[in-house]
């Protein structure tokens, strides 16, 4: 199941899409295991000032939200003791009791057509003082949207650090229903609405990478019989075929200036890490071993990449330096715990790397300190792969199997809180986590 044993597999008709899968399966997300010490708040429903029902359940989407980043856990509706929809509306003294810190109330407003105005207040409540409260104008078509941003909001403001809901995910699903089974990249926002159909194959798609700016993805199609490498825009479509050397054409990873791609190719004899220049079609080989190197993973600073290989006899991790594009000394070891790590993703900041990671269980989600090598295995399952950091760095979403079918998880950086993203049918796995949208 491991990509790094996956290099040799030959996996034909491709079809871009950018369409909104209505009539497709969303992910379901199942929070799996819960957070001791996490921020008590209420997020209150949200007052609807319009006829009819309100078009989306705001105050429960920022719920959900909060509650699945790990840092929170939100009064749930049984425990709210009032629906107060703004600040003049709540008596502080009575929320003192629920023990509570933060309370979030809000009220969506029709504007006419689809139109809207999203209020939203946070407040103190030990002190009645309020800490955030926005007025934003929004459409039918970006409630949910909006909804995540206030989210963002919230998260900010309560534990300093900048949220990621507004972000967005990208996987594969396979469907084996069919005689023959087809594959579709999708991409939906971070808790699976509004999922997107980018590509549908009857062959196999592989490895999805963001671009820095989150409007481009790389992935390998398997077409014509063999791997190809495209980078495609999520506006309008439009792919392009960036590598199709002879061999293997595996594990794209962008820079961080968005100019180039790491690629794994053996149109030289054997899987090596080489540099792909977007603009000029240029590339520059980093590896030279008579093992496999593949997976490279650049440093968020794109001074170095981080890559697997087996050369010292089962595949561990690898840092090589990087000075204008170019390969700098030889590459460094740096994984030694365990007999095998894999598939290496850097944290935004730099400082961790995710994996995978072998012990007596099985394939497990791994975080490694890269200044003291500290190692910390942060799930129970047994074959977990591809590991992607939320772009603040809090979650990781990755694929694993459950009763024999692929689907995505997320755990905390800490390994607190654990969730699970499961369509109704099929399997989905190759998760990666978009960066900030900009």
């Amino acid at each position: 199941m491991m990509k790094f044993q996956k290099l040799f597999v030959l996996l034909l008709t491709v079809t871009p899409l950018l369409l909104p899968s209505a009539l497709q399966a969303r992910l379901n997300i199942e929070i799996t295991g819960g957070v001791e010490g996490g921020i008590p708040i209420a997020i209150v429903p949200f007052g609807w000032e319009g006829e009819g029902l309100a078009p989306e359940q705001i105050g429960g989407i920022v719920q959900n939200d909060l509650a699945r980043s790990g840092q929170f856990t939100p009064l749930t509706a049984d425990q709210m003791i009032a629906t107060p929809s703004t600040g003049k509306m709540i008596d502080f003294a009575l929320w003192r009791q629920t023990g509570i810190d933060n309370i979030v109330v809000g009220r969506l407003q029709p504007q006419g057509g689809d139109q809207y105005i999203l209020q939203f207040q946070l407040f103190d409540i030990h002190r009645a003082k309020q800490l955030s409260g926005y007025s934003i104008p929004t459409s039918l078509n970006k409630l949910r949207q909006t909804a995540h941003q206030i989210s963002d909001i919230i998260y900010e403001q309560l534990t300093g650090n900048r949220g990621a809901f507004t972000t967005r995910i990208t996987y594969v699903m396979v469907d084996s229903s069919e005689q023959q089974r087809s594959y579709r990249l999708a991409v939906a926002d971070s808790d699976g609405f509004n999922e997107q159909i980018i590509l549908s194959s009857k062959e196999s798609l592989m490895s999805p990478s963001w671009s820095h700016d989150g409007k481009r993805l790389a992935y390998v199609s398997f077409e014509g019989g063999h791997s190809q490498i495209f980078v495609q825009q999520l506006a309008d479509g439009h792919r392009e075929m960036v590598a199709d050397y002879k061999g293997l054409n595996s594990a794209p990873s962008w820079s961080p200036d968005g100019k180039q791609l790491a690629l794994t190719l053996s149109k030289d004899g054997n899987a090596e890490i080489y540099i792909l220049n977007l603009a000029t079609k240029k590339l520059v080989r980093v590896t030279r071993s008579h093992a496999i190197d593949t997976e490279a993973a650049w440093s968020p600073d794109g001074k170095s990449l981080v890559f697997t290989s087996d050369r010292s006899g089962k595949p561990q991790l690898y840092r090589i330096s990087l000075e204008r594009g170019q390969p700098k000394g030889r590459a460094k070891r740096l994984t030694f715990e365990g007999g095998y790590n894999a598939r290496a993703t850097f944290s935004p900041d730099g400082k961790k790397i995710a994996m995978i990671h072998l012990d007596g269980g099985g394939y497990r989600i791994a975080v490694m300190e890269i200044a003291s090598g500290n190692l910390q295995v942060l799930t129970d399952t047994t074959l977990d792969e591809s590991p992607s950091f939320a772009a603040n760095g809090s979650m990781i979403i990755y694929a694993t199997d459950v009763g024999g079918r692929g689907v995505l998880s997320a755990v905390s950086a800490d390994g607190r809180a654990h969730q699970r993203l499961q369509l109704n049918e099929g399997d989905v796995r190759e998760p990666a986590w978009s960066p900030y949208l900009q």
